[in-house]
C-alpha cells in the first residue's frame, strides 16, 4: 500500500464517521426539541425520531412537526409553568 491509498482509507473513515454522528444527531433532535419545549408527548416523539432515521427520512417531517406543535385544548409551554408547591400546614400534627 502506498501513501496515497493509506490517506484514502483514513479519509473514508472520516467520512464514515461523520456520516454516523450526523445519523445519531438528527435522530435524538427532534426529542431534545420536544423536551426544551415540554411538551407532553416528548417521548413518543423521541420515538418518532428514531424511527424516523431508522426509515432514511419518511418519519423525520412528523417528528419535527410535533416536536414544535401543542395538543389540542393546551396553552404554549411558556404559558403551562409548573405551579410552586405550598407548604404543608403541620401545625395540628405537632399536637
Amino acid at each position: 500500500m502506498t501513501a496515497l491509498d493509506v490517506f484514502a482509507l483514513i479519509v473514508l473513515f472520516v467520512l464514515l464517521a461523520s456520516v454516523v454522528g450526523i445519523w445519531v444527531v438528527l435522530g435524538m433532535l427532534p426529542g431534545r426539541i420536544a423536551r426544551q419545549r415540554n411538551h407532553p408527548q416528548a417521548q413518543a416523539i423521541a420515538v418518532c425520531g428514531w424511527w424516523g432515521v431508522i426509515t432514511l427520512g419518511i418519519l423525520m417531517p412528523v417528528a419535527f412537526i410535533w416536536a414544535y406543535t401543542n395538543p389540542r385544548g393546551l396553552s404554549p409551554p411558556e404559558e403551562r409553568a409548573p405551579k410552586p408547591e405550598e407548604p404543608e400546614n403541620n401545625e395540628g400534627a405537632a399536637r
